[in-house]
Formats: C-alpha cells, structure tokens, sequence
C-alpha cells in the first residue's frame, strides 16, 4: 500500500475534495457521450450496422464489468457469462411461468447475479488469483450445462423465447427491439454504468479496494476489513453483467444456453484486455476494437479469430496496460508539450 493510499483512507475529505473537484468534469464527459451516442443513432442509416453497434455496447458492458473486477480486486474472471446468462434466462422463465411483472423481473434479473455473486465470493474472492479464475469458469459451465440439460425448465438447447409486455416502463416494447432505439438505450446504460463506477473508484471505498489489491495484509494491519470490501466489487460487477443481460433479453427476445457459455466469458476478457483496465473505460474501448476487427476482417477472412488472437498477443507483450493505457500517456505528452 503507498503512502498516498493511506493518507487517503485516513482523510476522507481530502478524497471528497477530489471526487468534487472531477465532477464537473465526469458530468461533462458523461454528457458529451450521451450526445455523440444519440448521434452515432441517426448517422448510421443501415439497421445492420445498428444491431452490431448494439451487440458491442452490450458486450462491452461486460467487459466493463471484468475490467472493474481486474482493476479494483486485481482478479482475472473467466466466467462472467455466468452473471449475464442468469440475468437472460430469469427474464426467459419469468416470461414463460408468470412469476411477477416484467418491470420487477427487470429488477431482479440484476440484483440476483450481485447476490448470488456475494454469496460465492465470500469463499472464492480468498483463493490464489488463478484458483479464482478456475473457479469462476467452472460455476459459468455448471450453470451452462445445467440449461443445456434441463430441458423441462428451460427448453435444453432449443432455448426459451422472452414473453415480454406490450410496454415496459411505460415504453412500449419496439424501443427495446428496434436496432436504433436500442442502441440508445444501451448506449445510454453503458454510460451511466461508467459514470458510476468511475465514482466509487474515486471514492472512499474505491480507495480502499485498490491498497487491499496492492496490499491486504498492510490494510489488516491498519485496522481495515478486507473481505467485504472484495466481495462487494465482485457483486457490483455481477450487477453490471446482469444488466447487459437484461438488455441482451429484451433486444433478443431469446435465451439459450450460448449466453452462459465459456466463449462469452473468453471474447468479452479479451475486449477487457485489449482496451485495458487501467482506464475505467478501457474495456468498453476493447470492445470497439474487438468488433471492428470482427465485422471488418470477418468479411474479408474466416480466420478473424487469429487477428484477434494476434492483436491480444501483440497488446500484452507491447502494451500490457491495454490500448487505453497508450492513449492517455499520449494525452499527457500532448498537455506537457502545450505547457
């Protein structure tokens, strides 16, 4: 734990004092998103490209999710389809058994993952990092070949249809299935989910999260609980996840067992690493990265994976703090060449 670190957790007001100094500034920039967001909506005329650009903005939540995880814990998940297909197949049954209204269902589709990730990490959160990775990977398989095999539940692998309302939230239904409506609205989570976790970082807890990352033993010793605190950052990113799986249900209409598979879990880490989670928005830069590849190499070759694979390989040796970490040492020569 650094010096600076533990003054912080000493002083709270001197962590206040810097969360209120940057707010202007995450309310502008959180502003300015929103807007170019809305805007991407109407320039981009093909439906085609709308649905991909909705797809990445889902994803990338998810991969926001892990990166928060990496960042604050310092714990690598190989298994975060876990949370987002929880999150789809609780909105599929809800639709098919009735159980309560769909506004609720909504609710608790992304609370359920958090807790059920708080559960869990009171154990797994206290392994060695690649024990938690393991483990996290076999809980997304359990839980994939479980909906694979229950076919008297959720239909095996001929997956569930999300019965939906005709409005929701007072909105009707086509929003959330209309590739530009869609779009907004996902972009519009994405940000918020952003400017959210960008304030814990910079609060209190955030602060304490990153010197029990850095140090847990030093932490213990200054008379601070480690386990909650660990455990509290893996159930908000399983609530993150689960909202991209609400989002994912609603824009889908379906639920199969792909939505817990490993490759989900795999593609959305790489997007996490490529981006880089050093940057709180890195991730969801990976996820740009990750599907431009995709959708350009992708009709070109289909051997795009290995670019991808390439591109991973080449952003760790070279760049180990991800794409993110080289735009904003750019950015800082930039401010120093101009003083």
């Amino acid at each position: 734990m650094s010096k600076s670190q533990v003054i912080a957790l000493g002083h709270g007001s001197a962590v206040r004092a810097r969360i209120g100094g940057g707010a202007w500034r995450l309310l502008a920039g959180s502003a300015l998103l929103l807007v170019a967001g809305v805007a991407m909506s109407w320039l981009v005329g093909s439906q085609l490209m709308l649905g991909l650009m909705t797809r990445a903005t889902i994803l990338a939540m998810v991969a926001t999710a892990i990166g928060f995880l990496i960042r604050q814990n310092g714990l690598t998940s190989f298994g975060h389809a876990a949370f987002f297909g929880m999150a789809v197949y609780f909105m599929a049954l809800n639709g098919k058994y009735g159980w309560m209204p769909a506004e609720l269902a909504v609710l608790l589709a992304i609370v359920l993952p958090a807790l059920f990730a708080f559960f869990v990490g009171l154990i797994i959160v206290q392994l060695p990092p690649l024990s938690f990775s393991m483990v996290m990977l076999a809980l997304a398989q359990s839980l994939y070949q479980l909906m694979l095999r229950w076919r008297g539940l959720a239909n095996g692998d001929d997956g569930l249809s999300v019965r939906l309302p005709q409005t929701l939230f007072g909105l009707d239904i086509e929003v959330f299935q209309a590739p530009q409506s869609m779009f907004i609205v996902s972009w519009i989570a994405l940000v918020l989910v952003l400017v959210a976790i960008t304030w814990m970082a910079r609060s209190r807890f955030g602060v304490l999260t990153i010197a029990i990352r850095e140090n847990e033993e030093r932490a213990r010793y200054l008379g601070y609980h480690t386990l909650i605190p660990r455990v509290l950052v893996l159930s908000l990113s399983a609530a993150v996840a689960g909202l991209a799986g609400v989002l994912s249900a609603l824009y889908d209409g379906f639920a199969s067992p792909d939505a817990l598979h490993w490759s989900l879990s795999g593609e959305t880490l790489i997007m996490a690493v490529i981006g880089g989670s050093n940057a709180l928005w890195g991730p969801a830069l990976g996820a740009v990265i990750f599907f431009f590849i995709k959708d350009t190499v992708g009709n070109m070759t289909e051997h795009w994976p290995a670019i991808i694979g390439l591109l991973l390989v080449t952003v760790t040796v070279v760049l180990p703090r991800g794409v993110s970490d080289l735009l904003l040492r750019l950015s800082s020569l930039r401010s120093r060449g101009k003083s």
